[in-house]
């Protein structure tokens, strides 16, 4: 898939545990494990919004598209 998760990154930047995220956020620990993971298949605005606001980022910095190189 194109589109890249940093979560694991961020979080590890800034030593938070993927179960603080979710209690600050309020959203359930298997989501922010799948996006950890980079094994979601998609997310909702309404997750994106409680996770930036929890990390106080912007959604660009929890999601980095990388271009398919078959050319």
């Amino acid at each position: 898939m194109p589109i890249k998760s940093n979560l694991s990154r961020i979080l590890g930047e800034r030593r938070m545990k993927m179960s603080e995220l979710a209690e600050r956020a309020g959203i359930a620990k298997n989501t922010v494990l799948t996006l950890y993971h980079a094994r979601a298949k998609g997310i909702t605005f309404e997750v994106m919004d409680k996770i930036c606001i929890a990390l106080d980022c912007q959604p660009g910095d929890l999601f980095e598209y990388i271009p398919d190189q078959k050319e």
